[in-house]
């Protein structure tokens, strides 16, 4: 048996569905695609796939993974071909590798944030964000296994760059991710609600995922 790492891109209406639907979704397509693909044993086998680091809902991503096992060689350019001939437009595979590291060895996620308000213009959100990233103590409320807990984001702004156009923020920032510590951008969001008093929209796309070392995933 042989194991290989699927690379995919989710966006347009497929942003919108979740972890649960995706495993459902390319669990379809791999026994529509008939790739030789392992199955689970017991009384219920299916094709047995894994995700690296599950996207939010609502978030696009450029570079996300699925693992699975084949019980046989096949050749990877016909698993693309024959996945995305079964997945819907808005989940596109672009290339199939075999797996070098193990999922835990994801430490830090890119992201790309395109930021609007009705209540002000891209120009005066960016400054008003420049002057929030500057303090040194940022509080918001996150949600935990345990309830509702108070953490300060600040020390999670010390990698991004903020910009403006005549229609968005742009905000490029590399947060945690993975298994150890896990910051969601809509933490960022909600901060920035929260301090600037003001309804925020976000566009949020998940770039890349990378090691402790800053390398990509592979």
């Amino acid at each position: 048996m042989k194991n290989v790492r699927v690379w995919f891109k989710k966006d347009f209406e497929c942003r919108y569905i979740s972890h649960l639907d995706l495993n459902r979704c390319m669990l379809r397509a791999v026994h529509k695609s008939k790739i030789p693909v392992w199955h689970t044993e017991g009384f219920n086998p299916h094709p047995f796939i894994t995700f690296a680091l599950p996207l939010s809902l609502g978030f696009r991503g450029e570079r996300e993974t699925m693992d699975m096992r084949l019980t046989e060689d096949f050749d990877f350019e016909e698993i693309v071909k024959r996945l995305n001939t079964c997945l819907p437009n808005g989940i596109r595979v672009f290339d199939v590798t075999e797996p070098v590291l193990k999922p835990g060895k994801i430490a830090f996620a890119l992201f790309d944030i395109k930021l609007t308000s009705d209540s002000i213009s891209p120009a005066n959100l960016c400054s008003e964000l420049n002057v929030l990233f500057s303090k040194e103590e940022i509080l918001i409320d996150k949600k935990t296994k345990s309830g509702i807990k108070e953490i300060n984001i600040k020390p999670y702004l010390s990698d991004y760059s903020l910009s403006a156009n005549d229609e968005y923020v742009h905000l490029s920032i590399k947060l945690p991710a993975g298994s150890q510590e896990n910051v969601n951008p809509t933490l960022i969001i909600n901060a920035a609600e929260k301090y600037l008093d003001k309804e925020i929209y976000s566009d949020i796309t998940r770039l890349d995922i990378l090691t402790e070392e800053e390398t990509p995933f592979e």
